[in-house]
């Protein structure tokens, strides 16, 4: 794809910054679309990836002479992209995640935790108050925000912790690392 040799330098250098912000955001979705092992929506994300960078660096090659401008606006979309992939992610909350909360209303926010996902153990809390209690659920991350604001209302001092993962034996709350992780923790 070539785009019109009259197009001013500044118009070729914004085109190209927001296909690389676009590119790059896909990947960062993309990776995290694969570690949570969903292959078709992968493959997708892969194959518009490719088509938005190939039509990238082709407009940076075939001006490059003409003006480094370019290359300036394709790292900047680089790196642009990266905390536009990060934010995107974060909105679409793909996958699963495991909730401690340690609160002196455990009974409440157990129930709270448990209309949106899965409680799966409250225990009496040691190094707080002895009425504190830890709970501990998994639940969908797109119900987290609710959850955390739900828990606020109930207790305004609660600790809580968020972890996320991507699979589950269904049997236990605890997490299983996968993929790099898993070959760190081999024994």
């Amino acid at each position: 794809m070539t785009l019109d040799p009259e197009l001013p330098v500044w118009a070729l250098a914004a085109f190209i910054f927001l296909l690389r912000v676009a590119d790059v955001s896909l990947g960062t979705v993309r990776t995290i679309v694969v570690v949570h092992g969903r292959i078709r929506l992968s493959v997708l994300l892969g194959f518009v990836e490719v088509l938005v960078w190939i039509t990238a660096v082709s407009q940076v090659i075939l001006r490059l002479r003409e003006s480094p401008v370019l290359v300036l606006a394709y790292a900047s979309g680089f790196a642009a992209g990266n905390a536009v992939g990060i934010l995107l992610e974060r909105r679409l909350a793909f996958g699963q995640c495991v909730v401690r909360v340690i609160s002196k209303e455990g009974e409440q926010v157990a129930r709270v935790l448990s209309s949106v996902g899965q409680v799966r153990g409250v225990f009496r809390s040691e190094a707080e108050e002895p009425s504190s209690r830890l709970v501990f659920a998994t639940l969908e991350r797109s119900r987290l925000p609710e959850v955390v604001r739900r828990v606020k209302a109930l207790d305004p001092a609660v600790f809580y912790v968020v972890d996320r993962f991507s699979q589950t034996n269904g049997h236990t709350p605890l997490p299983r690392a996968t993929g790099w992780r898993a070959v760190l923790k081999m024994k």
